[in-house]
């Protein structure tokens, strides 16, 4: 559990830092531009690979470890499937100029609040309450920020939007959706999404 813990601190500790932007503004004036994107990017990074390392021991290596806190009837993970498909849709516009990216506004914190809520309803142990449910914490704390803030997210203002754009991050949401769906979920974390649902 503590690798988790010190991932989840590395990863979601240097992404809070943008929401300060008095600490944000310090840390580039006194180390550069470059160096401060290098750094959040590699600490982001490590960050990363540990809340991976330390979900999987606590998942597969150590199960005895993580505490089962409730077993999820079947149809919260009918939820689970259904909150994935917009997550990805909006993961895809997050990147994408779109009329459903201005209408969103800030679409990427939106799809990890499915994400995480989703995995939240699926998943009854220990480690996944504090993995998920730390990223649904960040995601709505952030969303507040970037609104007193007004931050204006991965893409800057809004750009003119078009109904082909629309179609692309659509179809694009729901490619990455089926990919996941059928094979890409099982592949990268060990779990595939359909045998769970009974």
């Amino acid at each position: 559990m503590m690798a988790l813990i010190v991932g989840l601190a590395l990863f979601l500790g240097v992404h809070l830092l943008p929401t300060n932007p008095v600490l944000r503004d310090g840390l580039v004036a006194r180390f550069g531009a470059n160096t401060y994107k290098i750094g959040f990017s590699l600490i982001s990074l490590i960050g990363l690979v540990v809340i991976v390392l330390g979900y999987y021991k606590m998942q597969h290596l150590y199960p005895g470890k993580n505490p089962i806190l409730f077993e999820p009837p079947v149809w919260m993970r009918h939820i689970t499937l259904a909150l994935m498909l917009p997550a990805m849709i909006f993961l895809v516009a997050a990147q994408v100029p779109s009329r459903i990216r201005n209408a969103v506004r800030h679409p990427m914190l939106l799809a990890i609040k499915l994400w995480a809520l989703g995995h939240l309803l699926a998943n009854g142990d220990g480690a996944s309450l504090l993995l998920f449910g730390s990223f649904l914490a960040y995601a709505i704390y952030d969303r507040i920020s970037v609104k007193k803030r007004a931050a204006l997210g991965p893409l800057g203002a809004k750009q003119p939007g078009s109904i082909i754009n629309d179609v692309i991050v659509v179809a694009v949401g729901v490619a990455l959706y089926l990919a996941l769906l059928y094979g890409g979920h099982a592949w990268l974390f060990g779990v595939s999404p359909l045998p769970q649902l009974g």
